[in-house]
């Protein structure tokens, strides 16, 4: 029984993504992401050396998961976006609205991990663009009420 919902929900929420993409050998790989929706399209961490990044400049097919699950509060949501992604230079500002997203105020991030791991403004910064070809919802929030007792099927009111 599926219910769909208007994915701009949980785009711009503070939530983690799976990005899942193809390996040389035809298996899938997936690994969790952070990212931004700017639309129309949603932005993703990467750098020239990760298995991600080289997994979609040789196959850019791929599909990234992002699910809402409160359980204590009943939410369960689930947005799939389907398509082919494309390897970008890294858009230090881009960058910065992302991390903003997830990490609060520059003034408060960690300077060992926007050194280390984020890499602002490295040469060799990319990021994974995914114009989605396809996006699929499915609001199932009344889990534990039934689909009767589920607030009409209202998503947004969270």
């Amino acid at each position: 029984m599926p219910r769909p919902f208007d994915p701009e929900t949980i785009l711009h929420l503070p939530l983690m993504a799976n990005l899942a993409t193809v390996a040389a050998d035809g298996s899938p790989r997936n690994g969790p992401v952070w990212f931004i929706w700017e639309a129309p399209a949603l932005w993703m961490l990467g750098d020239a050396s990760s298995s991600s990044v080289k997994r979609l400049a040789a196959n850019p097919a791929c599909a990234v998961e992002i699910v809402d699950y409160d359980n204590a509060g009943g939410i369960l949501r689930h947005l799939g976006l389907r398509g082919s992604a494309t390897v970008e230079p890294s858009d230090p500002a881009r960058l910065r609205r992302l991390l903003t997203k997830y990490l609060g105020p520059q003034s408060t991030w960690n300077p060992w991990f926007i050194d280390t791991v984020a890499r602002i403004d490295a040469p060799d910064g990319r990021m994974i663009r995914l114009e989605p070809e396809s996006v699929f919802t499915n609001d199932v929030s009344y889990f534990r009420t039934g689909p009767e007792l589920a607030s009409g099927g209202d998503s947004e009111s969270r």
